[in-house]
């Protein structure tokens, strides 16, 4: 299967400007790559990084060393090196995002919510809202809810209204941040059927999971980011 996503010696470290210019590292040298219907997962102990490397590929951080390569279509972008124009556009229809906190938009609907980033990528209203609706329904968010803003709702129900806004796109690149935490086992194993079916899709995922369960059962690879951890001198 074609690579997606490759970095290459990818590196980055903090600087605290507030603390004398104290730079604290964080990853050297990150070298691994997905390709599309394979989820890689990314391993070690809180602090290594893991969460540092999505923001990288996800352009919220800036890496300070190496590349960042994703595959669109029949080019090749360095997000390393990418304006925050061609970032945005990537966002939009080439790299999605699950974590598992929702940035809650006021007076919004869940179904909404849920819709908008199928309706950017130019489906159509009814589709969309049909779609969402399905995720909700699939997530096991009372409809009573769907039409409601989900400022008010329950941590728990706030995670699965924004993992279905994470899965209702189609995303040749799938970033996974701890989609399953907090979860009980039905919506688990949700998440777990919606991965299977990006798989399917061609979708290439990259993730942290820290529940040992679902890692063993979506998984194709585990790279353990230990290696890359750099410690502060």
């Amino acid at each position: 299967m074609p690579v997606r996503l490759n970095l290459k010696n990818v590196g980055k470290s903090f600087v605290m400007h507030l603390q004398d210019g104290t730079v604290i590292p964080v990853v050297s040298d990150v070298d691994l790559s997905v390709c599309a219907g394979e989820c890689v997962v990314l391993g070690g102990a809180s602090g290594a990084g893991k969460s540092s490397i999505l923001k990288m590929i996800y352009g919220n951080y800036r890496c300070d060393d190496g590349q960042i390569l994703v595959t669109v279509d029949d080019e090749i972008v360095n997000i390393a090196g990418a304006e925050p124009r061609r970032i945005l556009k990537l966002r939009k229809d080439t790299i999605g995002y699950v974590s598992q906190f929702l940035r809650v938009i006021p007076r919004v609907s869940a179904a909404d919510v849920v819709a908008e980033p199928l309706i950017t990528q130019g489906a159509g209203e009814a589709e969309a809202d049909d779609r969402a609706r399905t995720l909700l329904s699939r997530l096991n968010v009372p409809e009573r809810l769907w039409d409601l803003p989900p400022a008010t709702f329950s941590g728990g129900e706030q995670q699965r209204v924004n993992i279905a806004r994470g899965f209702i796109a189609h995303y040749p690149l799938l970033l996974l941040d701890e989609p399953t935490a907090s979860l009980d086992a039905a919506n688990t194993a949700v998440v777990v059927e919606l991965v299977e079916e990006k798989k399917a899709d061609g979708v290439a995922m990259l993730g942290i999971l820290h529940d040992h369960d679902v890692r063993e059962r979506i998984a194709d690879r585990i790279i353990d980011v230990t290696g890359f951890r750099v410690e502060a001198a």
